[in-house]
């Protein structure tokens, strides 16, 4: 998921540079909804991990 974002984040900058002002600002609201997921699943999973096991 932080890759997508990462990748995303690198499309917009270039189409930014390039002058394509819709593709940019697509790109990076794509990247900033995949960044602000990988940190929910990341909190997610490091809360769901920290629980004891039941024997």
């Amino acid at each position: 998921m932080l890759g997508w974002a990462l990748t995303f984040f690198l499309i917009a900058l270039v189409a930014g540079v390039l002058g394509f002002g819709v593709v940019a600002g697509t790109a990076a609201w794509i990247a900033k909804v995949c960044f602000v997921l990988f940190l929910v699943l990341f909190v997610v999973s490091l809360v769901a991990g920290r629980r004891p096991t039941a024997i």
